[in-house]
């Protein structure tokens, strides 16, 4: 065993035990599946070729569905006063929830955050990172990274990934020696600049309150008030969406967490303050129809006689 250990026989893989060998393949196996750990921009892509044409292609002979149905709603808008971010919590697959309590709102650091929208886990791995590069850009120049050059390495990553099923669409919020930033990134190597965005499936609705109630010139009460009303009104219509609304405000000095609301206690403020039950009018403290909670405050309209003769002629 000596000799064979001085000339280095011992080393040739036909000298060497089979537990040994498999072992010794077990960890290299292992340490090819964890390289991002090395690198995080190296993912272990799946062992055949295009695997964006071929994956589905085995996943459906394998009856197996990992196309699932996913939801959220995300908005983010500047005004005067900075820019405000907020997001509801509630994480999908399908038609099952798992989790009410997500962080959709990722902190990046003092001055910047990021939102989720699209395949949690995606969303999740690429905010770590962004987080860490933004980190070690501050430790080596001395200076935080722009909104802009963050986007710009959300948007490289998913140009490089576009066509491996990665979905995702964030967007990114700070303040910098330039002012506030809004920019919108998704999976397919969009980067867009805006005023307003929505992100998600509930982004329809949000974005009607929004178009109604925005303005620039805001003060912070009622972007407060306008944020958690629109994610409020597209959590009541969204089934994939719910949970906690996070509001977020950046501004010169850093973000701040404003507050944290279930979607329960927006629903019994917003729904008592649009009562028409509940207005003040003394003309109208006799009417039944005021009995009736939420309802859409519409007024019954007579049509006289001669309007109903002439649409009827005009028909």
């Amino acid at each position: 065993m000596a000799l064979e250990a001085i000339c280095g026989m011992n080393k040739m893989p036909f000298m060497r035990r089979f537990d040994d060998v498999q072992s010794e393949w077990q960890k290299e196996q292992l340490r090819e599946a964890t390289s991002n750990f090395e690198n995080p921009y190296e993912l272990m892509a799946p062992p055949f070729e295009r695997p964006a044409e071929n994956l589905p292609k085995i996943l459906s002979h394998c009856g197996i569905r990992m196309d699932f149905d996913h939801g959220t709603t995300t908005l983010g808008f500047k005004y005067r006063g900075g820019v405000i971010l907020c997001a509801d919590s509630r994480a999908t697959s399908g038609q099952y929830i798992g989790s009410q309590t997500m962080r959709k709102i990722v902190e990046l650091n003092d001055y910047m955050l990021g939102t989720l929208a699209g395949g949690a886990a995606d969303c999740v791995y690429w905010d770590r990172v962004l987080a860490k590069e933004c980190r070690l850009h501050q430790l080596r120049y001395r200076k935080r990274m722009t909104v802009d050059t963050a986007a710009r390495i959300i948007c490289n990553i998913s140009t490089e990934y576009k066509g491996m099923g990665l979905v995702m669409g964030m967007m990114l919020a700070g303040f910098d020696d330039e002012g506030p930033k809004l920019i919108y990134v998704d999976s397919e190597g969009m980067r867009s600049h805006g005023q307003v965005f929505s992100v998600g499936s509930g982004s329809p609705y949000a974005l009607g309150v929004l178009d109604t109630g925005y303005r620039y010139d805001l003060s912070d009460q009622e972007a407060y008030d306008l944020a958690r009303r629109a994610i409020y009104h597209a959590t009541s219509k969204d089934a994939y969406s719910g949970g906690i609304v996070r509001l977020y405000h950046i501004h010169s000095e850093g973000w701040r967490n404003i507050c944290n609301t279930d979607c329960s206690d927006l629903h019994d403020s917003y729904c008592a303050s649009g009562c028409p039950g509940n207005e003040k009018d003394v003309g109208n403290v006799g009417d039944p129809d005021n009995d009736k909670p939420c309802s859409s405050g519409w007024t019954k309209k007579n049509i006289t006689a001669d309007n109903l003769q002439t649409k009827l002629a005009t028909v």
